[in-house]
């Protein structure tokens, strides 16, 4: 088979002197590699998919929180008369 390639003008790449594109081919030291093991690693897609959905789950509860915060800031006061109402509160530096 490598006689029907070489006739047709093709060449193992490793024939040439190619390397594995990327980082992946280039030589690196073993602390490099230990330092930043993300470039080197291969993308694991469930792993990718469970952490999307933390992450879309902490951003949900934080909006969730921010919205129902309003309701935390009023307070039922009492005016001079007597009468009990909903005050929203007020910080000192206001």
């Amino acid at each position: 088979m490598s006689e029907k390639a070489a006739s047709q003008g093709q060449e193992n790449p490793q024939e040439k002197g190619f390397r594995t594109p990327g980082l992946r081919g280039a030589t690196t030291t073993t602390l490099f590699r230990a330092v930043n093991p993300e470039l080197f690693i291969k993308p694991n897609k469930p792993v990718m998919v469970m952490g999307l959905v933390a992450i879309t789950l902490c951003v949900g509860y934080l909006g969730y929180m921010h919205a129902t915060r309003e309701n935390e800031q009023l307070y039922e006061a009492v005016d001079s008369q007597g009468e009990r109402y909903m005050r929203r509160k007020t910080s000192k530096w206001d």
